[in-house]
């Protein structure tokens, strides 16, 4: 079994976002006592054919034998260093509202590789306020929280209106990589990495599938 370093620009990104979710599975099945898993087994959990899994896998080297499947240990090791959170990524957040606050208390990020290590409004009556584990800044003290945390990655949860204004200020103090729950598309350089959390896309995704039952309307 062997990593071999990528070629990313010959790695389509599809790819690349499937190995989060395979990143997960095989922690869940490393929590349950698994020692070995297999891409069938895999595919049955995750809806995807073991083809497909094989295939991903297969640009980054070869992790298994057939008839023996692949180690569960192994692979989430070699997986968390392909998405380099093999360590804990410093994360700033833009927005002490009801969902930064959300954001900031939540326990999970840490033991999958993110800490939020700071969070900043500029909202008087925020600032100073603790949420989690740190207290609100404000927001001109962005390039300063920036610098010491030598933070790469922000969370933009602000209101649609503000979010613009907000991925401009962070892109210029040195952010490359943005995750946006404003509904909307933000304009960015084509250097910063910009992912979209926007739950009413997912609702209208599903509502598609259901019979009408909506409490309102036609």
């Amino acid at each position: 079994m062997s990593f071999a370093t990528p070629v990313l620009d010959e790695i389509p990104d599809i790819v690349i976002s499937r190995l989060p979710i395979y990143l997960r599975t095989l922690r869940l099945l490393r929590a349950q006592g698994a020692e070995v898993t297999s891409s069938q087994e895999l595919g049955q959990l995750l809806g995807i054919s073991s083809a497909q899994i094989r295939k991903d896998l297969s640009h980054f080297g070869e992790f298994g034998k057939q008839g023996t499947g692949y180690n569960v240990s192994y692979l989430c090791n070699q997986l968390e260093k392909i998405l380099k959170v093999d360590c804990v990524w410093p994360v700033i957040l833009i927005g002490a509202g009801y969902l930064g606050h959300a954001l900031a208390s939540y326990s999970g990020f840490e033991d999958r590789g993110f800490r939020i290590v700071a969070v900043l409004d500029n909202d008087p009556t925020k600032i100073g306020t603790q949420i989690g584990s740190v207290k609100v800044q404000e927001m001109q003290m962005l390039p300063a929280v920036i610098a010491h945390y030598r933070c790469q990655i922000a969370i933009i949860a602000v209101p649609a209106t503000a979010a613009q204004r907000v991925a401009d200020e962070v892109i210029a103090a040195g952010i490359q990589s943005i995750l946006c729950y404003a509904p909307l598309t933000l304009t960015t350089p084509p250097n910063v990495r910009v992912e979209y959390i926007d739950p009413v896309i997912h609702f209208q995704h599903m509502t598609f599938y259901l019979s009408k039952g909506c409490i309102d309307g036609a």
